[in-house]
């Protein structure tokens, strides 16, 4: 096997493994109609997420009237339970992420997840889609002390798959928000944002090192990027 040029990937999950939007959408809508708030499109919560579903939801009541504490609290409870018992109704992986992450493992890479998702979300979903054993860690946005963009989470992805794969600590990340690139950048690591994924603002303006339009070429991407 010949050697990659990374030990460690690691990966965002809402927005750049794996299409959430259609079930973090009916979450935030399922919340603002308890409230009498008229439903967002799929496309108006797109960029809405990837900060944790406190902050999709602050963002969403924002849109549709404004809120308080109170009021985002009990409707923070009211779209945890809605999600996690609808948490798997419409995601998918994105075209290219199963042969991405065959060809990735193939090659020796150990890979990990960091996300702003609630960890016991992040591992039911991956259970649900039979892709939880493909990664040696899954951080969550509730796992350590600090989320995403700090770049606390990345350094201990970054420690636990070195451990579970017994090789180096060259390490990239992907993902699609400027949480990603912000905290794998603050980590050291250069990064791949994934332009097709929940974006905030024009992926040009993310500062990643490298932009893919899908999972077909991020192997490729890889292999530039450390050459």
């Amino acid at each position: 096997m010949t050697h990659f040029l990374f030990d460690i990937v690691g990966f965002d999950l809402d927005g750049t493994l794996l299409n959430t939007s259609g079930d973090l959408a009916a979450a935030v809508n399922h919340a603002l109609a308890t409230v009498g708030r008229p439903p967002l499109t799929v496309e108006q919560v797109k960029p809405m997420i990837g900060g944790g579903a406190r902050h999709m939801l602050k963002q969403g009541l924002t849109a549709t009237g404004g809120y308080d504490e109170p009021m985002l609290d009990a409707l923070h409870a009211d779209l945890l339970a809605y999600y996690e018992a609808n948490i798997c109704v419409l995601t998918k992986p994105y075209p290219g992420v199963i042969d991405a992450l065959d060809a990735l493992a193939a090659k020796g890479v150990t890979l990990g997840i960091v996300t702003n998702k609630i960890e016991r979300f992040a591992r039911t979903v991956l259970g649900e889609l039979g892709l939880i054993d493909r990664f040696a860690c899954i951080l969550g946005g509730d796992t350590m002390a600090e989320s995403k963009p700090s770049p606390m989470p990345i350094h201990e992805m970054v420690k636990l798959c070195r451990e579970s794969g017994g090789g180096g600590d060259r390490a990239a990340f992907v993902g699609d928000s400027i949480f990603d690139i912000q905290a794998g950048h603050a980590a050291g690591l250069p990064t791949i944002a994934c332009s097709f994924g929940f974006l905030m603002q024009p992926v040009a303006e993310l500062g990643a090192d490298a932009v893919i339009d899908g999972f077909d070429v991020l192997v490729p991407t890889l292999e530039r990027l450390r050459a």
